[in-house]
């Protein structure tokens, strides 16, 4: 070939890649869902997470599923008023929290799922607060699947859930893939969870996605989880959790993580997380990796609405919102005033609620005792320090079986109890997982060998539920090099042959949390009982005799002089 065709074959080549670039714009790809026209898809992914059995209305009137549900109705009709339609999903964490619901095994809390009409759940861990016929009960319950990929059966080697469900949305295949948390492996009562193997989500996720592609059996693929957000994928103490998921996968794989477990809005200002959400306000999902990720705090107080465009094979968040279930603030006058829009509840979700409520409220009113003050169990306290509610639960189970001293878990410690009147439904907030109270003897070298592990747990940055509550010991607590040195157990001095008695609930002594695990004296003492019974023996409860003697137990080489904390 000459030259001069060569020439002549180039310079037509560029003319028509000049008039290629000059045609018309019906050969662009669009870039808006306007331009798209009917090739996009408009649909909504409405959530929830952590309703830890709030099926009714506080006191307040604020959430409540009859609420929950006329709200969720009205978006519905206005997203399908526009052309789309929406997916219900919940971040698991259905059970434990509320006496009303506890008493019942959560049935007032799946049969409002089921009026509301959820599309799917994932596992959280506190399913596993109940024996696996609890949790077998409540799927057969469900209208909707419960779905965890990375839970197994021991015995059979396949998924107890199913791994995933794919749902026609607007005509847009939808895969949703279930993961709960790995650290249920040592958060979940393991009498319970004896026979289940709870694998890394991450890997569990590559295999179903794979699964999915090769199937072909979606456009997209959401997870909705129980594992939690963590800003910039710093765990602490928890298992990695959505951030680090999201990160795992492959870019474009993965287009949402729909989540739960760590009970935060997850709204970002920039491209880092703002703890200062403000109820009402504008919200950000946090982006990891081209994945939307998004939670919407917990007990049903928010609504999260994800509007989402598909067109040209990709999606894009038109808009995303969490919207109050009745919340309230005090105004300047100091009465309780909606924050947005009044919701009225639906009339056969309340009626159905209320029967419910009326059950569980039965047995719950009444008064065993009195408190002059506030008894300490707030989430962010407890878990990073002695209070006088963790020291009363563990004095109540040490007093039941006269043991030398105590050991109680800060997560077993759900709620605080206000000044005034004691009520059993006090008793069943704060203690609702029903562990049985173990006796354990052990020499004083065992006991500096057991208290090595338990007592210099790293609480992290937020705390952690294996921080313990302790009464009836003295010792300093190194920190830095992870040991103990005890100076006094009930009085009696300490020698490391000498013998020790104490009490731990049902679930530590068989390794929850990390502690290591014992060969107990199973008392059939019932945690909830035992306080019930201290409280009502007691009557009038001093809060200042139960707050922490200074000295008492020191903690060395930390950065906090109440935890190990690094």
């Amino acid at each position: 070939m000459t030259n001069k065709i060569l020439k002549g074959l180039v310079a037509t080549a560029v003319l028509a890649a000049l008039a290629g670039c000059n045609s018309s714009d019906d050969d662009k790809a669009p870039t808006t869902c306007a331009e798209a026209g009917d090739a996009c898809t408009t649909f909504a992914v409405l959530h929830t997470n952590d309703n830890h059995g709030r099926f009714f209305e506080n006191k307040y009137g604020e959430y409540g599923m009859a609420a929950r549900k006329t709200l969720i109705d009205q978006i519905r009709a206005e997203v399908e008023s526009n052309g789309g339609e929406t997916l219900l999903l919940s971040g698991g964490d259905i059970n434990t929290g509320v006496p009303e619901s506890d008493l019942q095994d959560a049935r007032p809390d799946f049969v409002g799922m089921n009026l509301i009409g959820y599309d799917a759940m994932a596992v959280g861990n506190h399913e596993f607060d109940n024996p696996l016929s609890v949790v077998d009960m409540q799927r057969d319950l469900a209208e909707f699947p419960m779905l965890a990929a990375n839970i197994y059966d021991k015995e059979t080697g396949e998924r107890y859930f199913d791994a995933y469900k794919v749902f026609d949305v607007n005509g847009v295949r939808i895969a949703v893939v279930g993961l709960t948390t790995e650290d249920t492996a040592k958060i979940a009562n393991p009498e319970f969870i004896g026979g289940l193997e709870f694998t890394d989500p991450k890997e569990e996720l590559k295999k179903v996605i794979k699964q999915i592609k090769d199937a072909n059996e979606a456009d997209l693929i959401f997870a909705t989880t129980h594992m939690g957000h963590y800003a910039d994928g710093v765990n602490g103490n928890n298992a990695p959790g959505d951030v680090a998921l999201a990160r795992a996968m492959a870019e474009g794989e993965l287009a949402a993580v729909i989540g739960g477990h760590s009970q935060n809005p997850v709204c970002m200002e920039g491209n880092v997380y703002d703890p200062e959400f403000t109820p009402g306000g504008e919200c950000k999902p946090d982006v990891q990796n081209g994945t939307f990720i998004m939670q919407a705090h917990e007990w049903g107080k928010y609504v999260g609405q994800a509007n989402f465009e598909y067109f040209n094979g990709e999606l894009h968040l038109a808009s995303y919102k969490l919207i109050p279930v009745n919340l309230k603030e005090k105004n300047e006058a100091g009465d309780r005033v909606h924050i947005g829009e009044p919701i009225t509840p639906d009339a056969t979700v309340l009626e159905v609620m209320q029967q419910y409520q009326d059950k569980g409220q039965e047995e719950l009113l009444e008064v065993i005792g009195s408190t002059d003050d506030k008894l300490e169990g707030d989430r962010g306290v407890v878990r990073n320090q002695q209070t006088n509610l963790g020291r009363l639960l563990a004095e109540a189970q040490r007093t039941k079986v006269a043991a030398d001293f105590a050991v109680m878990n800060s997560g077993g410690v759900r709620d605080s109890i206000q000044p005034g009147e004691i009520t059993y439904k006090d008793v069943l907030t704060v203690q609702p997982f029903g562990n049985s109270i173990t006796l354990s003897t052990l020499t004083g070298a065992e006991v500096t060998d057991y208290l090595n592990v338990v007592a210099t747990v790293d609480v992290g940055e937020t705390g952690s539920g294996a921080y313990p509550q302790l009464v009836g010991i003295k010792m300093d607590v190194d920190c830095e090099a992870k040991t103990v040195a005890i100076s006094d157990i009930n009085g009696k001095g300490y020698a490391a042959d000498a013998t020790y008695t104490f009490t731990v609930p049902s679930y530590n002594a068989a390794g929850g949390d990390g502690y290591p695990v014992l060969t107990p004296v199973m008392t059939g003492y019932v945690d909830a009982e035992v306080l019930y019974t201290y409280i009502k023996n007691t009557g009038d409860i001093k809060a200042a005799d139960y707050a922490p003697v200074a000295g008492d137990i020191q903690f060395l080489n930390s950065k906090s002089p109440l935890a190990c904390k690094f």
